[in-house]
C-alpha cells in the first residue's frame, strides 16, 4: 500500500506493526492465512479472523491462504472441510490463491521432530497422560522432570521410529519437547509434540499412525508456507514463546543441505469477537445440532457463517461490522444490533421493495368491476431509482395484513375500520364498509369501496388520507412460507444455564407464516435472492427449501432498530 494512500487514515495496531516490518526490511512482502480445524463449522467469531487475514493480504498486495489444521483425525470430517471452503469463498468473495492442509506437511513435521531429537531438544516419554498432567505442575508450582527426560538420543530415535511403524499402542509413548519444566509459562513445560493414534486420516488415510500436536504443527506450517504474519486471537499469546521456539529449534540445517524455512513468521495476537446474548462456542453449537434443538449447522437462528449466509446476511455487512467493532488487544463485546444496523445500511439500497402479506385476510372492493384486472407500474426502490420499475396486478379481490383492519380501533389507528379511508399503496383510496366473520367470530373478509379518481399518478391522487396500506392481488398471489426469527437465546436468562451449562433457549425464536401471500414477481426467484417486504423487513429466499410452486423466505432483519452509531 502506497504511503500517500495511508495518510489521514486511522490504522489499527496490526497495520502499524506490518508497516514497521516492511519499512525495516524484516519482510519484503506480506502473507497471511486462516487456519481452521475442520471439526465443525465456522461461526461469526471466525469471520473476524478470516476478514482480518484476507483484508491485510489484500491491502498490502500480498498472499492469503486457507489452510486446514487437520492434525486430529478423531474429530475431523471431509464434510466440514467442504463447508468451510464454501464459507471462506463467500465471505472473502473468492480472495484466496489456494487451499492448503497441515496433512500436506506431515513429512516436513516428522523430519523437524527428528532434528529436535538429534539436537537433544526432544525425547520419548512413556508416562501416561495422567502422569504427564501430574508432573506438569500448576500455574503457581513448577513441574517435575519426566523420568525419561535424559533418555539417550539414539534410544529416542529408535522409539520414535517404533511409534511411526505402528508397533506402539495408542497412549503408550509420546514425543516431548525438552524445554523447561520450571518455566512460569506452563506451555513451555516439555509439551507433547507427537502422539500415537491408530486412526485413519480423512486425507492421508492410514499412511500415518503418529500425529503432531497443534502447537508443534502450526508454526511449522506457517514457516514452510511462507507466512510472514501469523495473526491469531489472544488466547494464543501464552503459546507464542512455544511458537517461536519450534521455528527456531526445529529449523532445517542449511549447512547440511536442508531446504530452509520459506519464512520466519511473526505471531501477532488480537482480541476475539464477542457478541452479547449469542451462542458462539463451537461445542455448544455442536450440541444444539446433535440434540436436534436447531435445524442443522446452518439453522438461520445460529451465527455460524453457513447460517448467516442461508438467512441472507451479506459479506459487505459483515465486513462493515468487523470494521466498526475494531481490531485491538482489548477484549470487548459487540451487540447484534450493530450487525443488524450494518445489514440494513447495505440492504436498503441493494434490494427491491416487494408486496408481501404475512397474515392475510381478503379485502373485497365491492364497486370494482368483476373480472377486471389492471396493471400498476411501481418503483422497485424509491431510495435507489436506478433499480427501475416493475408491474403489479390489481383487481376486485386483494389480500391485506390482518392487523390492517380493526372493527373497534384505538385512538391514532389510521388503517382500515368501518367508515375510514386509506390509500392502497400505489393504487386507489378505499373506504371500509364492514367485514365478514366465520362461526368462531374470526374476520375472514373485509369489504370496501374505491374512488376511481384517486389512482396514484392521477390528478385525484393528491387527496389526503392518514393511512396507507400495502396489498397483494388475490388473482395472481403466490402462496409462500415465511419464517420470522427472534434471538435463539432467552435474553432475560442469559446465554448459558448456570446449573448445567446448557443454552437458555427462547421457545419463540421461530415463527412460521405458512400461508403468506406474495406478489407474482416472487413466484420463481433464485435461492439466496434478497428483498425488502413492505413494512415487514428484509427477506431471503431459501435455496434448499423453496420450490417454484411454494417459495420459502427467511427474515434477515426487521425494518427498524433503535441502534445508532
Amino acid at each position: 500500500m502506497a504511503e500517500e494512500n495511508k495518510e489521514n487514515v486511522s490504522r489499527h495496531f496490526i497495520e502499524v506493526e506490518i508497516d514497521k516490518d516492511l519499512k525495516e526490511g524484516v519482510y519484503d512482502h506480506v502473507q497471511t492465512r486462516f487456519p481452521p480445524e475442520p471439526n465443525g463449522l465456522l461461526h461469526i467469531g471466525h469471520a473476524k479472523s478470516i476478514l482480518l487475514n484476507s483484508g491485510i493480504a489484500k491491502e498490502y498486495g500480498g498472499r492469503f491462504l486457507l489452510r486446514f489444521d487437520d492434525t486430529n483425525p478423531s474429530k475431523e470430517k471431509e464434510e466440514f472441510m467442504e463447508a468451510i471452503i464454501k464459507d471462506v469463498d463467500w465471505l472473502t468473495e473468492g480472495y484466496k490463491e489456494e487451499i492448503r492442509y497441515a496433512s500436506g506437511y506431515f513429512q516436513e513435521m516428522y523430519e523437524a521432530a527428528l532434528r529436535l531429537i538429534r539436537r537433544g531438544k526432544a525425547y520419548i516419554s512413556t508416562l501416561t497422560a495422567e502422569e504427564i498432567r501430574e508432573y506438569r505442575g500448576t500455574l503457581t508450582e513448577p513441574g517435575k522432570n519426566d523420568p525419561d527426560r535424559e533418555r539417550p538420543m539414539e534410544e529416542s530415535l529408535r522409539m520414535f521410529e517404533e511409534m511411526k511403524s505402528g508397533s506402539v499402542e495408542d497412549g503408550k509413548m509420546t514425543l516431548r519437547a525438552k524445554i523447561d519444566m520450571a518455566s512460569p509459562n506452563i506451555n513451555m513445560r516439555d509439551p507433547i509434540i507427537y502422539r500415537v493414534a491408530h486412526i485413519a486420516h480423512p486425507r492421508t488415510g492410514e499412511e500415518w499412525c503418529i500425529y503432531p500436536m497443534y502447537d508443534f504443527a502450526h508454526p511449522i506450517e506457517d514457516a514452510v508456507e511462507g507466512t510472514t504474519h501469523s495473526l491469531c486471537t489472544m488466547e494464543f499469546e501464552d503459546h507464542r514463546p512455544l511458537y517461536d521456539w519450534v521455528i527456531r529449534e526445529a529449523a532445517p540445517d542449511t549447512a547440511a543441505g536442508d531446504t530452509p524455512w520459506a519464512s520466519v513468521p511473526r505471531q501477532i495476537e488480537f482480541a476475539k469477537m464477542y457478541l452479547t446474548n449469542v451462542v458462539t462456542g463451537k461445542r455448544y453449537i455442536k450440541k444444539l445440532v446433535e440434540d436436534r434443538l436447531v435445524d442443522g449447522w446452518d439453522d438461520p437462528r445460529l451465527v455460524t457463517i453457513a447460517a448467516l449466509r442461508r438467512r441472507g446476511y451479506t459479506p459487505a455487512a459483515l465486513r462493515q461490522f468487523i470494521t466498526l467493532s475494531g481490531i485491538s488487544k482489548a477484549q470487548s463485546s459487540s451487540d447484534m444490533a450493530m450487525l443488524e444496523y450494518c445489514l440494513r445500511e447495505d440492504l436498503k439500497l441493494t434490494t427491491d421493495r416487494m408486496m408481501a402479506i404475512l397474515d392475510p385476510v381478503e379485502l373485497v372492493i365491492d364497486n370494482y368491476p368483476e373480472g377486471q384486472t389492471e396493471t400498476l407500474t411501481i418503483e422497485n426502490n424509491r431510495e435507489a431509482p436506478e433499480r427501475g420499475t416493475r408491474e403489479i396486478s390489481f383487481s376486485r379481490t386483494l389480500y391485506i395484513e390482518r392487523e390492517d383492519f380493526m372493527e373497534e380501533p384505538p385512538k391514532k389507528y389510521f388503517r382500515l375500520f368501518p367508515g375510514n379511508e386509506v390509500r392502497l399503496m400505489n393504487a386507489y383510496i378505499v373506504t371500509c364498509t364492514g367485514c365478514e366473520k366465520d362461526a368462531e367470530g374470526k374476520v375472514i373478509r373485509v369489504h370496501c369501496t374505491y374512488d376511481p379518481d384517486t389512482k396514484s399518478g392521477m390528478p385525484g391522487a393528491d387527496k389526503k388520507v392518514k393511512g396507507t396500506i400495502h396489498f397483494v392481488d388475490a388473482a395472481s398471489a403466490v402462496t409462500a412460507e415465511v419464517r420470522l426469527y427472534e434471538n435463539l437465546v432467552d435474553e432475560e436468562k442469559g446465554v448459558y444455564n448456570e446449573e448445567d451449562g446448557s443454552v437458555n433457549l427462547n421457545p419463540d425464536s421461530e415463527k412460521v407464516c405458512g400461508e403468506a401471500k406474495l406478489e407474482a414477481a416472487l413466484k420463481d426467484v433464485p435461492g439466496g435472492a434478497r428483498y425488502q417486504f413492505v413494512r415487514s423487513g428484509y427477506f431471503c429466499a431459501d435455496a434448499g427449501l423453496s420450490t417454484p410452486e411454494r417459495p420459502v423466505f427467511h427474515r434477515i432483519v426487521s425494518m427498524k432498530s433503535s441502534f445508532r452509531l
